[in-house]
Protein backbone atom coordinates (compact mmCIF):
# COMPACT_ATOMS: atom_id res chain seq x y z
CA UNK A 1 0.00 0.00 0.00
CA UNK A 2 1.67 3.38 -0.94
CA UNK A 3 2.40 5.82 1.32
CA UNK A 4 0.61 9.05 1.41
CA UNK A 5 1.20 12.65 2.37
CA UNK A 6 -0.23 13.82 5.82
CA UNK A 7 -1.00 17.33 4.64
CA UNK A 8 -4.24 18.03 3.16
CA UNK A 9 -3.06 20.34 0.60
CA UNK A 10 -1.42 17.82 -1.82
CA UNK A 11 -4.59 15.77 -1.93
CA UNK A 12 -5.21 16.17 -5.89
CA UNK A 13 -9.17 16.37 -7.08
CA UNK A 14 -10.98 12.96 -6.41
CA UNK A 15 -8.12 11.75 -4.21
CA UNK A 16 -9.73 11.98 -0.65
CA UNK A 17 -7.79 12.21 2.80
CA UNK A 18 -6.58 9.21 3.48
CA UNK A 19 -5.99 9.54 7.27
CA UNK A 20 -7.94 7.64 9.96
CA UNK A 21 -7.65 4.43 12.04
CA UNK A 22 -9.85 2.55 9.50
CA UNK A 23 -7.64 3.53 6.07
CA UNK A 24 -7.30 -0.17 5.67
CA UNK A 25 -10.23 -2.09 6.89
CA UNK A 26 -13.15 -3.15 4.58
CA UNK A 27 -15.97 -0.26 6.14
CA UNK A 28 -13.18 2.49 4.78
CA UNK A 29 -13.23 1.03 1.47
CA UNK A 30 -16.78 0.60 1.14
CA UNK A 31 -17.87 4.05 2.43
CA UNK A 32 -15.39 5.79 -0.06
CA UNK A 33 -16.76 3.63 -2.75
CA UNK A 34 -20.35 4.88 -1.58
CA UNK A 35 -18.72 8.77 -1.76
CA UNK A 36 -18.17 7.97 -4.94
CA UNK A 37 -21.27 6.95 -5.84
CA UNK A 38 -22.68 9.93 -5.11
CA UNK A 39 -19.81 12.02 -6.76
CA UNK A 40 -21.07 10.05 -10.18
CA UNK A 41 -24.83 10.73 -8.95
CA UNK A 42 -24.47 14.46 -8.58
CA UNK A 43 -22.16 14.18 -11.94
CA UNK A 44 -24.91 13.11 -13.58
CA UNK A 45 -27.29 15.09 -12.23
CA UNK A 46 -25.25 18.02 -13.35
CA UNK A 47 -25.15 16.66 -17.36
CA UNK A 48 -29.05 15.92 -17.33
CA UNK A 49 -29.71 19.57 -16.51
CA UNK A 50 -27.01 21.71 -18.40
CA UNK A 51 -27.46 18.59 -21.37
CA UNK A 52 -30.64 21.01 -22.89
CA UNK A 53 -29.84 24.29 -21.73
CA UNK A 54 -28.46 26.14 -24.42
CA UNK A 55 -30.76 24.99 -26.89
CA UNK A 56 -34.18 25.08 -24.52
CA UNK A 57 -35.00 28.84 -26.17
CA UNK A 58 -34.65 27.28 -29.90
CA UNK A 59 -36.35 24.45 -29.28
CA UNK A 60 -39.32 25.92 -27.93
CA UNK A 61 -39.07 28.57 -30.97
CA UNK A 62 -39.03 25.96 -32.93
CA UNK A 63 -42.21 23.89 -31.37
CA UNK A 64 -44.30 27.13 -30.11
CA UNK A 65 -44.43 30.16 -32.01
CA UNK A 66 -46.73 31.77 -29.27
CA UNK A 67 -43.35 31.47 -26.77
CA UNK A 68 -41.51 34.20 -26.20
CA UNK A 69 -38.53 35.14 -23.47
CA UNK A 70 -40.79 35.01 -21.02
CA UNK A 71 -42.23 32.53 -21.23
CA UNK A 72 -38.24 30.63 -21.34
CA UNK A 73 -38.15 32.04 -17.99
CA UNK A 74 -41.17 29.93 -16.31
CA UNK A 75 -39.62 26.99 -18.24
CA UNK A 76 -36.25 27.24 -16.60
CA UNK A 77 -37.83 28.03 -13.43
CA UNK A 78 -40.15 25.02 -13.52
CA UNK A 79 -36.80 22.58 -13.39
CA UNK A 80 -36.11 24.95 -9.99
CA UNK A 81 -39.35 24.82 -8.68
CA UNK A 82 -39.89 20.74 -8.62
CA UNK A 83 -36.78 20.52 -7.12
CA UNK A 84 -37.51 23.09 -4.80
CA UNK A 85 -40.68 20.88 -3.97
CA UNK A 86 -39.05 17.45 -3.89
CA UNK A 87 -35.41 18.12 -1.72
CA UNK A 88 -37.20 18.42 1.43
CA UNK A 89 -39.57 15.17 0.68
CA UNK A 90 -36.60 13.24 -0.43
CA UNK A 91 -34.53 14.61 2.14
CA UNK A 92 -36.84 13.15 4.91
CA UNK A 93 -37.40 10.14 2.93
CA UNK A 94 -33.71 9.50 3.76
CA UNK A 95 -33.27 10.32 7.19
CA UNK A 96 -35.79 7.55 7.83
CA UNK A 97 -35.15 4.95 5.33
CA UNK A 98 -32.16 3.62 3.45
CA UNK A 99 -30.76 6.17 0.83
CA UNK A 100 -31.23 4.22 -2.38
CA UNK A 101 -34.92 4.35 -1.96
CA UNK A 102 -35.07 7.89 -2.54
CA UNK A 103 -32.37 7.56 -5.19
CA UNK A 104 -33.67 5.02 -7.12
CA UNK A 105 -37.16 6.88 -7.25
CA UNK A 106 -35.86 10.26 -8.15
CA UNK A 107 -34.07 8.89 -11.11
CA UNK A 108 -36.28 6.97 -12.26
CA UNK A 109 -38.83 9.92 -12.42
CA UNK A 110 -35.93 12.12 -14.43
CA UNK A 111 -35.20 9.71 -17.05
CA UNK A 112 -39.12 9.54 -17.46
CA UNK A 113 -39.70 13.50 -18.13
CA UNK A 114 -36.61 13.47 -20.11
CA UNK A 115 -38.55 10.84 -22.29
CA UNK A 116 -41.43 13.15 -21.93
CA UNK A 117 -39.29 16.42 -22.98
CA UNK A 118 -38.28 14.61 -26.49
CA UNK A 119 -42.13 13.48 -26.97
CA UNK A 120 -43.00 17.55 -26.53
CA UNK A 121 -43.23 18.48 -30.02
CA UNK A 122 -46.07 15.59 -30.57
CA UNK A 123 -49.17 17.38 -29.43
CA UNK A 124 -50.76 19.56 -32.19
CA UNK A 125 -51.33 22.50 -29.76
CA UNK A 126 -49.86 23.73 -26.22
CA UNK A 127 -46.17 22.29 -27.02
CA UNK A 128 -44.81 24.93 -24.89
CA UNK A 129 -46.74 23.39 -21.72
CA UNK A 130 -45.46 20.06 -22.20
CA UNK A 131 -41.94 21.50 -22.26
CA UNK A 132 -42.63 23.07 -19.51
CA UNK A 133 -44.42 20.36 -17.71
CA UNK A 134 -41.18 17.77 -18.25
CA UNK A 135 -38.24 20.57 -16.95
CA UNK A 136 -41.26 20.83 -14.23
CA UNK A 137 -40.43 16.90 -13.52
CA UNK A 138 -36.91 16.89 -14.55
CA UNK A 139 -36.28 18.91 -11.52
CA UNK A 140 -38.41 17.04 -9.12
CA UNK A 141 -36.45 14.00 -10.03
CA UNK A 142 -33.53 16.32 -9.30
CA UNK A 143 -34.31 16.74 -5.90
CA UNK A 144 -32.19 13.89 -4.64
CA UNK A 145 -29.40 16.45 -4.27
CA UNK A 146 -30.33 16.82 -1.08
CA UNK A 147 -30.00 12.93 -0.52
CA UNK A 148 -26.58 12.74 -2.15
CA UNK A 149 -25.46 16.35 0.33
CA UNK A 150 -26.58 14.91 3.20
CA UNK A 151 -24.63 11.29 2.25
CA UNK A 152 -21.59 12.82 2.37
CA UNK A 153 -22.11 15.60 4.63
CA UNK A 154 -22.77 12.39 7.19
CA UNK A 155 -19.91 10.04 5.53
CA UNK A 156 -17.11 12.12 6.32
CA UNK A 157 -14.98 13.50 9.15
CA UNK A 158 -14.53 17.36 9.69
CA UNK A 159 -11.12 17.09 8.34
CA UNK A 160 -12.47 15.55 5.41
CA UNK A 161 -15.28 17.33 4.58
CA UNK A 162 -14.18 20.68 2.70
CA UNK A 163 -12.03 18.35 0.48
CA UNK A 164 -15.26 15.96 -0.31
CA UNK A 165 -17.59 18.77 -0.45
CA UNK A 166 -15.34 20.59 -3.01
CA UNK A 167 -14.73 16.98 -5.07
CA UNK A 168 -18.40 16.65 -5.23
CA UNK A 169 -18.72 20.05 -6.83
CA UNK A 170 -15.95 19.69 -9.16
CA UNK A 171 -17.73 16.67 -10.34
CA UNK A 172 -20.48 18.93 -10.60
CA UNK A 173 -18.86 20.89 -13.00
CA UNK A 174 -17.62 18.35 -15.21
CA UNK A 175 -21.31 17.22 -15.46
CA UNK A 176 -21.24 21.40 -16.36
CA UNK A 177 -18.75 20.78 -18.64
CA UNK A 178 -19.87 17.84 -20.18
CA UNK A 179 -23.63 19.09 -21.08
CA UNK A 180 -23.14 22.12 -23.08
CA UNK A 181 -20.34 20.15 -24.69
CA UNK A 182 -22.59 16.66 -25.68
CA UNK A 183 -25.71 19.30 -27.06
CA UNK A 184 -22.61 21.08 -28.89
CA UNK A 185 -21.39 17.68 -30.13
CA UNK A 186 -24.81 16.89 -31.16
CA UNK A 187 -25.93 19.74 -33.48
CA UNK A 188 -24.75 17.85 -36.50
CA UNK A 189 -28.02 15.80 -36.59
CA UNK A 190 -29.58 19.31 -37.22
CA UNK A 191 -33.08 20.68 -36.62
CA UNK A 192 -34.73 18.20 -39.16
CA UNK A 193 -32.67 15.15 -38.07
CA UNK A 194 -33.94 11.62 -38.32
CA UNK A 195 -37.26 10.21 -37.70
CA UNK A 196 -38.01 6.89 -35.92
CA UNK A 197 -41.74 5.85 -37.95
CA UNK A 198 -41.46 2.61 -34.90
CA UNK A 199 -41.98 4.90 -31.80
CA UNK A 200 -42.92 8.22 -33.58
CA UNK A 201 -39.72 9.98 -32.54
CA UNK A 202 -38.16 12.46 -34.18
CA UNK A 203 -34.56 12.22 -33.26
CA UNK A 204 -32.79 16.13 -33.93
CA UNK A 205 -30.14 18.19 -32.18
CA UNK A 206 -33.13 19.18 -29.47
CA UNK A 207 -34.45 15.79 -28.70
CA UNK A 208 -31.15 13.74 -28.45
CA UNK A 209 -29.89 15.63 -25.74
CA UNK A 210 -32.63 14.20 -23.54
CA UNK A 211 -32.92 10.83 -24.47
CA UNK A 212 -29.00 10.67 -23.87
CA UNK A 213 -30.07 11.89 -20.02
CA UNK A 214 -32.19 9.05 -20.01
CA UNK A 215 -29.51 6.71 -20.94
CA UNK A 216 -27.47 8.84 -18.13
CA UNK A 217 -30.05 7.95 -15.27
CA UNK A 218 -30.16 4.20 -16.25
CA UNK A 219 -26.41 3.90 -14.92
CA UNK A 220 -26.80 5.72 -12.44
CA UNK A 221 -29.91 3.52 -10.96
CA UNK A 222 -27.70 0.48 -11.89
CA UNK A 223 -24.65 2.25 -9.66
CA UNK A 224 -26.93 3.10 -6.46
CA UNK A 225 -28.31 -0.14 -6.38
CA UNK A 226 -25.39 -2.29 -6.87
CA UNK A 227 -22.64 -0.35 -5.15
CA UNK A 228 -23.54 2.02 -2.31
CA UNK A 229 -24.03 1.12 1.18
CA UNK A 230 -24.99 2.96 4.46
CA UNK A 231 -22.01 4.77 6.05
CA UNK A 232 -21.80 7.63 9.25
CA UNK A 233 -18.97 8.60 10.93
CA UNK A 234 -18.69 11.15 13.47
CA UNK A 235 -16.41 14.67 12.99
CA UNK A 236 -13.50 12.89 13.90
CA UNK A 237 -13.61 10.34 11.30
CA UNK A 238 -15.20 6.81 13.91
CA UNK A 239 -18.07 4.76 12.16
CA UNK A 240 -21.36 4.80 14.45
CA UNK A 241 -24.56 3.58 13.69
CA UNK A 242 -26.27 4.65 10.47
CA UNK A 243 -28.51 7.42 10.26
CA UNK A 244 -31.62 5.75 8.92
CA UNK A 245 -31.73 3.63 12.74
CA UNK A 246 -31.37 5.55 15.00
CA UNK A 247 -31.76 4.23 18.81
CA UNK A 248 -33.33 5.97 21.48
CA UNK A 249 -30.14 6.84 23.31
CA UNK A 250 -29.36 8.51 19.84
CA UNK A 251 -32.61 10.34 19.45
CA UNK A 252 -32.02 12.17 22.65
CA UNK A 253 -28.36 12.82 21.92
CA UNK A 254 -29.76 14.86 18.37
CA UNK A 255 -32.50 16.10 20.17
CA UNK A 256 -30.13 17.86 22.59
CA UNK A 257 -27.14 19.25 19.19
CA UNK A 258 -30.65 20.13 17.46
CA UNK A 259 -31.27 22.99 19.97
CA UNK A 260 -27.68 23.93 19.89
CA UNK A 261 -27.21 24.43 16.43
CA UNK A 262 -26.58 28.55 15.78
CA UNK A 263 -29.81 29.24 13.89
CA UNK A 264 -28.65 32.61 12.77
CA UNK A 265 -25.57 30.84 11.22
CA UNK A 266 -27.69 28.52 9.62
CA UNK A 267 -30.58 30.72 8.14
CA UNK A 268 -27.30 33.20 6.78
CA UNK A 269 -26.28 30.03 4.83
CA UNK A 270 -29.41 29.38 3.49
CA UNK A 271 -29.65 32.95 2.51
CA UNK A 272 -26.64 33.03 1.28
CA UNK A 273 -26.43 30.00 -1.10
CA UNK A 274 -29.99 31.72 -1.79
CA UNK A 275 -28.67 34.48 -3.22
CA UNK A 276 -25.31 32.27 -5.47
CA UNK A 277 -27.96 30.42 -6.94
CA UNK A 278 -30.41 33.14 -8.07
CA UNK A 279 -27.32 34.99 -9.06
CA UNK A 280 -26.06 32.12 -11.64
CA UNK A 281 -29.53 30.91 -12.39
CA UNK A 282 -30.17 34.93 -13.90
CA UNK A 283 -26.76 34.35 -15.56
CA UNK A 284 -27.42 30.63 -17.49
CA UNK A 285 -30.99 31.75 -18.06
CA UNK A 286 -29.86 35.06 -20.17
CA UNK A 287 -27.27 33.52 -21.79
CA UNK A 288 -28.60 32.54 -25.33
CA UNK A 289 -31.04 34.90 -25.52
CA UNK A 290 -28.67 38.04 -24.58
CA UNK A 291 -26.16 36.84 -27.37
CA UNK A 292 -28.63 36.30 -29.39
CA UNK A 293 -29.96 39.92 -29.37
CA UNK A 294 -26.48 41.17 -29.19
CA UNK A 295 -24.41 39.41 -31.76
CA UNK A 296 -26.97 38.95 -33.97
CA UNK A 297 -26.74 34.78 -33.84
CA UNK A 298 -29.06 32.44 -35.33
CA UNK A 299 -30.42 29.81 -33.44
CA UNK A 300 -28.19 27.50 -34.45
CA UNK A 301 -25.04 29.75 -33.74
CA UNK A 302 -26.21 30.61 -30.81
CA UNK A 303 -26.16 26.93 -28.97
CA UNK A 304 -23.00 25.82 -30.63
CA UNK A 305 -21.22 29.01 -29.40
CA UNK A 306 -23.08 29.43 -25.91
CA UNK A 307 -22.07 25.85 -25.26
CA UNK A 308 -18.44 25.86 -26.85
CA UNK A 309 -18.20 28.79 -24.07
CA UNK A 310 -20.16 27.11 -20.92
CA UNK A 311 -17.41 24.41 -21.17
CA UNK A 312 -14.45 26.13 -20.63
CA UNK A 313 -16.12 28.15 -17.83
CA UNK A 314 -16.85 24.10 -16.71
CA UNK A 315 -12.84 23.42 -17.11
CA UNK A 316 -12.20 27.23 -15.26
CA UNK A 317 -14.59 25.63 -12.53
CA UNK A 318 -12.49 22.18 -11.93
CA UNK A 319 -9.49 24.60 -11.69
CA UNK A 320 -11.23 27.28 -9.31
CA UNK A 321 -12.15 23.58 -6.96
CA UNK A 322 -8.16 22.67 -7.01
CA UNK A 323 -7.46 25.67 -5.81
CA UNK A 324 -10.64 26.25 -3.24
CA UNK A 325 -9.34 23.13 -1.23
CA UNK A 326 -5.72 24.77 -0.91
CA UNK A 327 -6.96 28.08 0.14
CA UNK A 328 -9.39 26.94 1.92
CA UNK A 329 -7.46 25.30 4.33
CA UNK A 330 -4.88 28.04 4.20
CA UNK A 331 -6.55 31.08 5.35
CA UNK A 332 -10.49 29.35 5.52
CA UNK A 333 -13.70 28.92 4.32
CA UNK A 334 -15.61 32.26 4.88
CA UNK A 335 -12.69 34.22 3.00
CA UNK A 336 -12.88 31.74 0.41
CA UNK A 337 -16.43 32.39 0.49
CA UNK A 338 -16.30 36.27 0.52
CA UNK A 339 -14.02 36.99 -2.23
CA UNK A 340 -15.84 34.25 -4.58
CA UNK A 341 -18.88 37.07 -3.70
CA UNK A 342 -16.24 39.92 -4.79
CA UNK A 343 -15.19 38.32 -7.75
CA UNK A 344 -19.18 37.48 -9.26
CA UNK A 345 -19.93 41.49 -8.53
CA UNK A 346 -17.10 41.98 -10.79
CA UNK A 347 -18.04 40.18 -13.23
CA UNK A 348 -21.63 41.63 -12.99
CA UNK A 349 -20.74 45.05 -13.19
CA UNK A 350 -18.29 44.34 -16.50
CA UNK A 351 -21.32 42.92 -18.19
CA UNK A 352 -23.48 46.54 -17.84
CA UNK A 353 -24.01 48.20 -21.25
CA UNK A 354 -22.07 51.35 -22.45
CA UNK A 355 -20.94 53.13 -24.87
CA UNK A 356 -22.98 55.15 -28.15
CA UNK A 357 -23.13 51.54 -30.15
CA UNK A 358 -26.45 49.78 -30.28
CA UNK A 359 -27.12 46.50 -31.32
CA UNK A 360 -28.84 45.16 -34.75
CA UNK A 361 -32.46 45.52 -34.85
CA UNK A 362 -34.40 42.69 -36.61
CA UNK A 363 -37.05 45.02 -37.72
CA UNK A 364 -33.86 46.74 -40.21
CA UNK A 365 -33.45 42.85 -41.74
CA UNK A 366 -37.22 42.58 -42.76
CA UNK A 367 -38.29 46.26 -43.59
CA UNK A 368 -35.54 47.03 -46.27
CA UNK A 369 -36.07 43.00 -47.19
CA UNK A 370 -32.24 42.67 -47.16
CA UNK A 371 -30.15 38.89 -46.94
CA UNK A 372 -28.43 40.25 -43.54
CA UNK A 373 -30.93 37.89 -41.77
CA UNK A 374 -29.52 33.98 -41.57
CA UNK A 375 -31.10 31.02 -43.60
CA UNK A 376 -31.88 28.47 -40.83
CA UNK A 377 -31.03 25.10 -41.21
CA UNK A 378 -34.71 24.28 -42.13
CA UNK A 379 -34.22 26.39 -44.76
CA UNK A 380 -36.27 29.15 -43.85
CA UNK A 381 -35.24 32.71 -43.21
CA UNK A 382 -34.80 33.25 -39.70
CA UNK A 383 -34.03 36.92 -38.72
CA UNK A 384 -31.40 38.09 -36.52
CA UNK A 385 -30.13 40.68 -34.22
CA UNK A 386 -32.42 42.55 -31.41
CA UNK A 387 -36.08 41.93 -31.18
CA UNK A 388 -38.18 45.57 -32.07
CA UNK A 389 -40.94 44.23 -30.01
CA UNK A 390 -38.20 44.85 -27.05
CA UNK A 391 -37.91 48.54 -26.96
CA UNK A 392 -34.94 49.16 -25.42
CA UNK A 393 -33.19 47.49 -27.92
CA UNK A 394 -33.47 50.89 -29.82
CA UNK A 395 -31.35 53.25 -26.90
CA UNK A 396 -29.98 50.46 -25.01
CA UNK A 397 -25.97 50.59 -25.58
CA UNK A 398 -24.86 47.20 -27.48
CA UNK A 399 -22.89 44.57 -25.18
CA UNK A 400 -19.84 43.86 -26.83
CA UNK A 401 -18.07 40.19 -27.10
CA UNK A 402 -15.07 41.25 -24.75
CA UNK A 403 -17.58 42.22 -22.15
CA UNK A 404 -19.22 38.84 -22.81
CA UNK A 405 -16.76 36.89 -22.08
CA UNK A 406 -14.92 38.52 -19.81
CA UNK A 407 -17.94 38.18 -17.75
CA UNK A 408 -17.82 34.50 -18.01
CA UNK A 409 -14.40 34.10 -16.99
CA UNK A 410 -15.19 36.59 -13.73
CA UNK A 411 -18.20 34.75 -12.70
CA UNK A 412 -16.76 31.03 -13.60
CA UNK A 413 -14.07 31.56 -10.83
CA UNK A 414 -16.67 33.23 -8.30
CA UNK A 415 -19.52 30.93 -8.61
CA UNK A 416 -17.57 27.77 -8.07
CA UNK A 417 -15.78 29.18 -5.12
CA UNK A 418 -19.19 30.78 -3.30
CA UNK A 419 -20.84 27.58 -4.08
CA UNK A 420 -19.00 25.08 -2.20
CA UNK A 421 -18.22 27.01 0.30
CA UNK A 422 -22.01 28.23 1.19
CA UNK A 423 -22.69 24.26 1.66
CA UNK A 424 -19.48 23.27 3.58
CA UNK A 425 -20.20 25.86 5.95
CA UNK A 426 -23.53 25.01 6.41
CA UNK A 427 -22.38 21.31 6.69
CA UNK A 428 -20.14 22.16 9.42
CA UNK A 429 -22.45 24.72 11.28
CA UNK A 430 -25.23 21.85 11.39
CA UNK A 431 -23.06 19.36 13.82
CA UNK A 432 -23.45 15.75 14.37
CA UNK A 433 -26.83 15.62 13.60
CA UNK A 434 -28.94 13.75 10.73
CA UNK A 435 -28.37 16.29 7.62
CA UNK A 436 -31.36 14.82 5.26
CA UNK A 437 -33.68 17.22 5.94
CA UNK A 438 -31.61 20.32 6.61
CA UNK A 439 -29.75 19.83 3.30
CA UNK A 440 -33.52 19.32 2.00
CA UNK A 441 -34.08 22.98 2.92
CA UNK A 442 -30.68 23.89 1.53
CA UNK A 443 -31.27 22.64 -1.99
CA UNK A 444 -35.20 23.99 -1.42
CA UNK A 445 -33.35 27.38 -0.46
CA UNK A 446 -31.27 27.22 -4.23
CA UNK A 447 -33.72 25.67 -6.05
CA UNK A 448 -36.00 28.64 -5.26
CA UNK A 449 -33.72 30.60 -6.16
CA UNK A 450 -33.55 29.00 -9.38
CA UNK A 451 -36.99 29.44 -9.64
CA UNK A 452 -37.58 33.19 -9.18
CA UNK A 453 -34.01 33.84 -10.87
CA UNK A 454 -35.25 33.48 -13.99
CA UNK A 455 -38.58 34.67 -14.17
CA UNK A 456 -36.80 38.10 -12.66
CA UNK A 457 -34.45 38.37 -15.64
CA UNK A 458 -36.89 37.12 -18.26
CA UNK A 459 -39.48 39.60 -16.91
CA UNK A 460 -36.63 42.71 -16.34
CA UNK A 461 -34.66 42.23 -19.77
CA UNK A 462 -37.31 41.35 -21.93
CA UNK A 463 -39.23 45.10 -20.65
CA UNK A 464 -36.15 46.90 -19.16
CA UNK A 465 -33.02 45.69 -20.97
CA UNK A 466 -29.63 44.48 -19.65
CA UNK A 467 -28.81 47.33 -17.86
CA UNK A 468 -31.44 47.57 -15.35
CA UNK A 469 -31.21 43.37 -14.98
CA UNK A 470 -27.11 43.41 -14.54
CA UNK A 471 -27.29 46.80 -12.26
CA UNK A 472 -30.44 44.85 -9.97
CA UNK A 473 -27.92 41.69 -9.83
CA UNK A 474 -24.91 44.04 -8.57
CA UNK A 475 -27.07 45.41 -5.54
CA UNK A 476 -28.12 41.92 -4.77
CA UNK A 477 -24.40 40.75 -4.67
CA UNK A 478 -23.08 43.70 -2.76
CA UNK A 479 -25.95 42.73 -0.15
CA UNK A 480 -24.92 39.19 0.10
CA UNK A 481 -21.32 41.15 0.86
CA UNK A 482 -22.60 42.90 3.62
CA UNK A 483 -24.92 40.34 5.53
CA UNK A 484 -21.63 38.18 5.15
CA UNK A 485 -19.73 40.76 6.83
CA UNK A 486 -22.45 41.17 9.65
CA UNK A 487 -22.06 37.37 11.06
CA UNK A 488 -19.02 36.34 9.39
CA UNK A 489 -17.94 36.15 13.44
CA UNK A 490 -20.93 32.95 13.81
CA UNK A 491 -20.07 31.12 10.46
CA UNK A 492 -17.90 28.50 12.39
CA UNK A 493 -18.06 24.74 12.69
CA UNK A 494 -20.70 23.22 15.27
CA UNK A 495 -17.10 21.47 16.97
CA UNK A 496 -15.04 24.66 16.62
CA UNK A 497 -18.32 26.39 18.64
CA UNK A 498 -17.81 24.15 21.82
CA UNK A 499 -14.55 23.78 21.83
CA UNK A 500 -14.15 19.99 20.46
CA UNK A 501 -11.87 21.79 17.70
CA UNK A 502 -9.63 24.41 16.77
CA UNK A 503 -10.75 26.74 13.84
Amino acid sequence: MPEFVDEDETTPLLRDDPRGNDFQDDNYKSRWRSIRVMYFTMFLSSVGFTIVITSLWPYLQKIDDSANATFLGWVVAAYSLGQMVASPLFGLWSNHRPRREPLVCSILINLSANIYYAYAYLPRTHNKYHILMSRAFVGFGAGNVAVVRSYVAGATSLKERTNAMANMSACQALGFILGPALQAGLTFIGELGYTLAVIDLKLNMYTAPALLATIFGVINILLVVLVLREHRVNDDGQHIQAVNYISEDQVSITEDSEENIDRVAAVTSNVLFFIVMFIFAVFETIATPLSMDMFAWTRKEAVFYNGIIICCIGFESILVFLVVKVASQRVGDRPVLLAGLAIIFCGFFVLLPWGNYYPKIQWADLKNNSLISQTSSNGTLEPTGCPYEQTWCQYTPVIYLAQYISSDFLIGVGYPACNVMSYTLYSKILGPKPQGVYMGWLTASGSGARTLGPVFVSHVYTLLGPRWAFALICIMVAAAIVLLSAVYHRLIAFSVRYGRAID
